[in-house]
């Protein structure tokens, strides 16, 4: 196809929380643009200047609140740790939940505010990297333009999908996981081998928001003796509690954890292995299930710019290993010292992994070839296979009456959800009581993983 020449100046934004490999990504983005003789500028810190733009009162500065990115810029820096241009959370469609808001000019406001900011420096496209709130404020942006006079000057937008969480639909695997699961299991082994020499466990979360991807990984990397995600949040760990919508007013039920039910699955592990003269031993939380604790845990937790709660704040590593240990001795009238810690932050700018650097420089690479190759708008791109590459329309990714996205979660009875329960220790209680999905343990299976 003949090239697209009505993209002469790109810009790029990085949005959200830092992940490996975000250099990789817009190293490659940059590069394809450059050598094409096309400029790109690359705003700093996502949104946090663009949204609060003026001519007169704020204007955007070079190298200040962005840098018309060299070829010396972006050269050399695809493993190296950090974000180039920076990140942040800031949020130019909070108040935006239909389509109908787009047409009203007090919500669109900070939106506004983008775009005029983007046409005056003359941006034929941006290049969106984040999380699914980052897709979100991509797809307001295109959205938004939709409903512009006649003749106004559009630019064109496609979407780099990124977050360690991997919970992304449209896309196998998001560049970073491997990573922040490689450190994270890391971590996991030091303190399995702590473990051990101290007859202890260690109660670990791990990041993820609310997909399991991240503690599934961990814990089959790390070879944990027993992981916890959402999507095992059924049978007994379930409970049903009443709630008022703040934003109509209903009175509903919502799904919660039962903390006495997943404590006592705990404890079934722990003396199921004290059976086998195991006297230590570890435990993975995906964090996400803080947000599915009972209401009067969540009271006062503060929340972002995308309304999500602070779930560091929260530490269920720590809550669950203080609700085991009393448990435990409940059932035992022993103490037996259990560790909660929480893991992360760590691993999000860690250098990248050799996989994540393929496949971030893929789906910057991939943005050069959506805009300039497709002549491709409101798209995001993928990879699948091979690193082969595909683009996805924001239209499929996001809903269309309330303009949000999807979190992709692990499919329960999933091979990959299976890999992690037959590696992980068995116990005593057929699984099929706390975790549908699970087949039960052949005989021939039994030990498989044990230490």
């Amino acid at each position: 196809m003949p090239a697209d020449n009505s993209v002469k100046r790109v810009a790029i934004v990085f949005s959200g929380g830092p992940a490996p490999a975000a250099n990789a990504v817009i190293s490659a983005a940059a590069i394809s643009f450059i050598e094409d003789e096309r400029e790109v500028v690359g705003f700093f810190h996502g949104y946090s200047s663009l949204q609060d733009y003026h001519p007169v009162t704020h204007p955007l500065l070079a190298n200040e609140h962005y840098r018309v990115l060299t070829d010396q810029d972006v050269r050399g820096i695809a493993n190296s740790r950090g974000i180039l241009i920076g990140t942040a959370r800031a949020n130019p469609g909070k108040g935006i939940h239909s389509p109908e808001d787009l047409a009203d000019p007090e919500k669109t406001m900070a939106l506004a505010r983008v775009y005029h900011a983007l046409v005056d420096l003359e941006i034929d496209a941006l290049i969106s990297i984040g999380g699914d709130d980052t897709l979100k404020t991509a797809n307001f942006l295109y959205e938004y333009q939709k409903g512009l006079p006649p003749g106004a000057r559009r630019f064109k937008l496609v979407h780099l999908p990124k977050t360690i969480d991997n919970d992304y639909r449209g896309i196998d695997f998001t560049f970073g996981f491997f990573t922040a699961v490689d450190v994270m299991a890391k971590a996991v082994q030091n303190l399995r081998a702590d473990a051990s020499a101290t007859h202890s466990y260690f109660i670990v979360e791990t990041m993820g928001r609310k997909a399991g991807w991240l503690s599934y990984g961990v814990a089959i990397a790390g070879e944990a003796d027993l992981v916890v995600g959402v999507e095992d949040v059924l049978g007994v760990l379930a409970l049903e509690e009443l709630y008022t919508d703040p934003q109509t007013g209903e009175v509903a039920t919502r799904k919660r954890v039962d903390i006495q039910a997943l404590a006592d699955r705990i404890v079934d592990l722990i003396l199921t292995r004290e059976k086998r003269g195991k006297h230590h031993g570890t435990v993975v939380l995906a964090e996400g299930l803080g947000e599915m604790l009972p209401e009067s845990f969540l009271k006062g937790l503060p929340r972002d710019e995308h309304g999500h709660i602070s779930l560091g704040r929260l530490d269920l590593g720590k809550l669950m290993a203080q609700v085991v240990m009393e448990r435990h001795f409940a059932r035992t009238s022993r103490k037996k010292k259990i560790t909660g810690v929480q893991l992360g932050y760590e691993s999000r700018c860690a250098p990248p992994h050799a996989f994540d650097v393929m496949l971030g420089s893929q789906l910057g690479i991939g943005a050069y070839r959506a805009l300039v190759e497709e002549g491709l708008d409101g798209h995001m791109v993928s990879v699948s296979g091979q690193l082969d590459l595909h683009y996805v329309p924001f239209k499929e990714l996001v809903n269309p009456e309330t303009l949000t996205t999807e979190v992709r979660f692990v499919r329960t009875g999933s091979d990959f959800h299976r890999l992690a329960r037959f590696l992980e220790s068995r116990s005593e209680k057929p699984a099929e009581e706390w975790t549908p999905g699970r087949r039960p343990e052949p005989p021939s299976r039994r030990g498989l993983g044990q230490e």
